[in-house]
């Protein structure tokens, strides 16, 4: 309708009016309120050079009519925006929120963590300072204690010596000889020894009569060793199978095996095993699955293994006497003495150290070195034999005499040895070994051509020392 109107007016201005302003003439275009299109025509006044009574000029009705049409596009695009993306706002709202949400509990749950971490490490940290502090008490409690005198095996003590005594000199041969007496003693005391509570492993309290098995029928069985498998190692050999060794002779090799008491005592051996290397004299012994015993006119030791029949170690025993240096009282170069009980293997001998004394060395059964040393205060050469029992060494004092006694007993696991008194006959009167057998918890004896046994009753350990 305004276009209409404007037309309208239009036809009646004259021609020559509109040809002299057509060149002044501007046709606006703008919209109302309402998003309506308006076409405005502006044209000079050839007489007023502006309007009275108004004061707009032309560039700002343009200006009013780009704002109306802004304020109208703005009108429309919030309605369209309000009504067609109001769900998707919704929807990242929601997605938001419930992002944040997780967010936040991942944080709650790592500062719980962190939260009990630390609690653990502070309670670490106090345990670690009261166990520092208990060990600087007893560090300190052990400083104020005096040291204890230390005793010889002989029974002499050293204690209270003045600062001036010579002794304390140690440029002095004799201190330094004193000081590695104490040091070696102090040693073999502090280092744990067997459990002597094991069942059956009280002290020795009597020794029956001996039981006959076989008599040797030859000059060469006049002594030897026999004896069985305590601890027995594959299917070959059991702990019934009986082993025996004539000891008479320059070259003693020959190892009888019976398959049990009833063949030894008919006198058929199953086999007869070749020894690698000659034995000297009645000290051999028997223990898991191999025999263990001294080579001819030499400290060494040999472990035969009785299933490959084969030398399976050899060592030497340091500072051992050997061929006849320092045997038992009936001679036979029974220097070392090999013997097996509860707690392993065993070596009776003496040294030019110890100067006839006997002593004691647990040995490792696989390569034959010595595991620990005790040092008695009997002489060997005053005994007629000796075994091991329960880490106890007990001696025999007559190998002649039909009553005598086993006469000494010495513990490893205290280092102290005392006199005992144990009835013990030598029914044939030449006992040239003694040997015990813990799995039968017997001795075994080899008495001037006869292999005997004896059963023994254990008990409560006896009081009194020397």
């Amino acid at each position: 309708m305004w276009l209409q109107v404007s037309l309208l007016c239009l036809s009646c201005l004259s021609l020559p009016s509109l040809s002299q302003a057509q060149d002044q003439a501007v046709l606006h275009r703008s919209n109302d309120y309402g998003g309506r299109c308006h076409y405005t025509f502006t044209v000079a006044s050839p007489e007023e050079s502006s309007c009275s009574g108004s004061s707009m000029k032309p560039e700002m009705d343009g200006v009013l009519s780009r704002l109306t049409l802004l304020e109208a596009l703005v009108s429309q695009l919030i309605a369209g925006v309000d009504g067609t993306a109001g769900s998707a706002g919704t929807g990242v709202r929601a997605n938001g929120e419930e992002g944040f949400s997780e967010d936040y509990s991942q944080v709650t749950r790592d500062r719980k963590q962190l939260q009990q971490d630390k609690e653990r490490l502070n309670r670490q940290v106090q345990e670690l300072q009261r166990r520092l502090a208990e060990l600087s008490q007893e560090a300190e409690s052990l400083r104020q204690k005096p040291c204890q005198q230390t005793h010889t095996p002989g029974g002499s003590q050293r204690e209270n010596r003045p600062a001036s005594d010579p002794a304390y000199d140690f440029g002095k041969g004799a201190y330094q000889e004193m000081k590695a007496e104490v040091k070696e003693v102090a040693a073999s005391r502090l280092i744990p020894e067997g459990n002597h509570n094991l069942p059956g492993c009280e002290e020795l309290q009597s020794v029956g009569d001996p039981v006959l098995h076989r008599k040797a029928d030859s000059i060469t069985g006049k002594y030897g060793v026999w004896l069985q498998d305590p601890e027995p190692q594959g299917p070959l050999y059991t702990n019934q199978t009986v082993w025996r060794i004539d000891t008479v002779g320059k070259d003693v090799r020959q190892l009888f095996a019976y398959e049990d008491m009833d063949q030894l005592s008919q006198g058929f051996p199953m086999k007869v095993l070749v020894l690698p290397e000659p034995m000297e004299s009645t000290g051999a012994t028997m223990y898991r699955g191999s025999l263990y015993y001294q080579r001819k006119r030499s400290r060494t030791l040999i472990r035969y293994d009785l299933t490959s029949e084969s030398l399976a170690s050899r060592l030497e025993l340091p500072h051992a006497g050997f061929h006849g240096q320092h045997p038992y009282s009936w001679g036979g170069y029974t220097d070392i003495d090999l013997a097996a009980d509860e707690q392993g293997l065993w070596a009776i001998y003496s040294t030019s150290k110890a100067k006839g004394a006997i002593v004691i060395s647990q040995l490792d059964p696989e390569s034959l070195e010595v595991k620990r040393s005790w040092e008695t205060n009997i002489r060997k050469n005053t005994v007629a034999n000796a075994f091991m029992m329960c880490g106890r060494l007990y001696t025999v004092a007559s190998y002649t005499a039909s009553n005598t006694t086993i006469n000494y007993m010495f513990d490893t696991a205290t280092g102290m040895g005392r006199a005992v008194a144990v009835p013990f006959k030598n029914k044939y009167r030449y006992n040239s070994m003694v040997d015990y057998n813990h799995a039968q918890k017997k001795l075994y004896a080899w008495d001037n051509f006869h292999m005997v046994t004896y059963d023994i009753r254990l008990g409560r350990a006896s009081q009194g020392s020397i």
